[in-house]
């Protein structure tokens, strides 16, 4: 997760939310990361919004442009991106879907929290996985497919964003 060159978070809030997926990963606590990886499309979306809200569609939207490998990835191989991706984009819209145009409030809450907690000096290391049962295994894929399309998001779109930028920004004082 940790090879995606030219791609790191400049905000600490999102480089701290990361960090924790991957250091339950890296505690095989599986259940409790996906649980966080899953808010990641909707604080992406909720973040590109003056409102802070977000729509199943939306959700949908975001998962099938940054879900999926880099150039260097493709060639690669590993990780069934395609798969992954559908599987994480029909549970997201799923649970985002129930209320249009929503804010995620638990989510951004979540987020938001990070910026008080001092960020681990590793993250999880995929070699780890390999000798992991097929449920934990999917779910560490599913992880890792969601930090690194948060990572690409942030790096090639949300840096730039100045929406994203205040909406983090107004996260950042919040009480």
């Amino acid at each position: 997760m940790h090879d995606q060159p030219g791609s790191p978070s400049s905000s600490r809030m999102l480089a701290r939310y990361l960090t924790d997926i991957e250091q339950l990963l890296d505690e095989q606590h599986g259940e409790a990361a996906l649980r966080e990886a899953f808010d990641l499309p909707r604080i992406a979306v909720a973040l590109t919004d003056p409102e802070l809200r977000c729509s199943g569609e939306q959700l949908k939207s975001w998962c099938q442009q940054w879900i999926g490998p880099s150039g260097y990835e493709r060639a690669a191989g590993g990780l069934d991106y395609e798969r992954v991706g559908r599987s994480v984009s029909e549970r997201v819209a799923q649970e985002g879907g129930a209320t249009p145009e929503s804010v995620p409030m638990r989510a951004l809450k979540r987020l938001r929290l990070r910026r008080h907690v001092r960020t681990p000096p590793r993250g999880f290391s995929v070699s780890r996985s390999e000798n992991l049962a097929p449920q934990q295994a999917e779910a560490v894929d599913m992880c890792t497919a969601l930090v690194e399309a948060a990572r690409r998001w942030y790096a090639r779109s949300a840096c730039h964003d100045t929406v994203v930028q205040a909406n983090l920004a107004r996260l950042a004082v919040l009480r």
